[in-house]
């Protein structure tokens, strides 16, 4: 009975992928490699960039300044990418900027989903005064305009690697707290839960050993959408002169670096603004993916 139910199973899933046409599964798997691609490479630069830049990123020839990428006419093959104001190697300062983004946006990440989960956690399975504290605080910081505190904080201490992701750090846990207190609060009313409660399991154990496990899932969907959100956030920030202090190359940093010369030397904002957009896309179709395999909901083949 088992042997035809299992196949009855095969059978039917076989007749399901079959029904889904070629292009179909081209695009899901191209929706995962693609971005899965471009997050890689990034990291790897990020990670390796001292040995990878062919310039320092901070140090320029006036006598080079304003050069155009190397495929365009008065290019240098020394500068594949072109020069900046000051001489300096676009290329070298975008494989830069790749580590202060990506280590600003993971760096807020981590501290934000941390306060968020824990927090979270507690208002779902503390419940009553506790959780009405808790949202209380939640709701407080969502009605604060996140970008415009954190410009205003990076203004009175002043720009630098730190005060940003200090900045992007003070509101986003609510999001994270708001979000996994569902979850918990889903979770406290389980089957599993009631059985912890009635072994005698304190509520440090069951929220630690019974609920988070079941929430890591949710969490890893949200802090993977939340990637092309800090990148932006401290992109903005660096475009308008008070985020990642000069002459440390930043992306948004570069966008600002070129806006005054877009009409004869457009590669100066081109670049970093197609980085930007590259990683912030690939960030979102990655998370889009891990959520549609992770929520049994929107599973697919």
């Amino acid at each position: 009975m088992l042997n035809t139910i299992t196949t009855t199973a095969k059978t039917k899933k076989k007749k399901q992928y079959r029904g889904i046409s070629r292009a179909t599964r081209v695009m899901r798997n191209l929706a995962l490699w693609i971005p899965t691609v471009v997050m890689a490479f990034m990291i790897v630069l990020a990670i390796f960039s001292p040995w990878i830049a062919p310039h320092d990123p901070t140090v320029g020839k006036i006598t080079d300044r304003y050069l155009p990428p190397a495929f365009m006419e008065g290019g240098k093959t020394d500068y594949l990418l072109g020069t900046d104001q000051l001489g300096r190697d676009i290329l070298s300062r975008l494989i830069y900027g790749a580590r202060i983004s990506l280590s600003v946006s993971l760096l807020a990440i981590a501290i934000t989903a941390s306060i968020g989960t824990v927090l979270g956690i507690i208002a779902g399975y503390g419940g009553g005064r506790t959780d009405a504290i808790v949202m209380r605080v939640v709701d407080v910081a969502l009605s604060f305009p996140g970008l415009l505190l954190a410009m205003l904080l990076a203004v009175a201490i002043g720009p630098g690697f730190w005060t940003v992701v200090f900045a992007l750090s003070l509101l986003g846990w609510a999001g994270y707290a708001r979000m996994i207190r569902g979850e918990a609060m889903r979770l406290s009313q389980s089957d599993f839960v009631a059985q912890a409660r009635v072994n005698g399991a304190s509520g440090w154990r069951i929220m630690t050993r019974h609920i988070f496990p079941n929430i890591i899932n949710s969490l890893i969907v949200l802090m993977t959408l939340q990637v092309g959100m800090m990148i932006l956030a401290e992109a903005a920030l660096s475009y308008l002169g008070i985020g990642i202090s000069v002459p440390t190359p930043s992306w948004g940093s570069m966008v600002s670096d070129g806006r005054a010369n877009l009409d004869n030397a457009w590669w100066i904002s081109a670049f970093p603004g197609a980085a930007i957009g590259l990683v912030v896309l690939s960030g979102n179709f990655l998370g889009d993916w891990i959520r549609d395999k992770l929520d049994p909901r929107l599973r697919q083949l």
